[in-house]
């Protein structure tokens, strides 16, 4: 990765769907050159029913995105 994102950065998404979004790496993908950020991308996930949770249950979660379609965000404001 020429761009040097690790778990935890602040980063901008600058293309696709989500363009302008800003959020926190929760996860990078190494092998897949994908990332997934906090809040952006979201997807709509069915889960089976289970001891724990009886009914099922439709979750929203984070999916993961390109890791050439984010950028660092700036931390200083001029």
């Amino acid at each position: 990765m020429a761009n040097k994102i690790k778990k935890g950065d602040e980063v901008v998404v600058i293309a696709g769907d989500h363009k302008g979004s800003k959020g926190k790496i929760l996860q990078v993908l190494r092998n897949k050159n994908r990332v997934i950020v906090e809040g952006v991308n979201m997807i709509k996930k069915h889960e089976k029913k289970t001891q724990d949770n009886p009914q099922g249950a439709i979750v929203e979660r984070e999916a993961s995105l390109h890791f050439s379609n984010v950028k660092k965000a700036d931390l200083k404001k001029s």
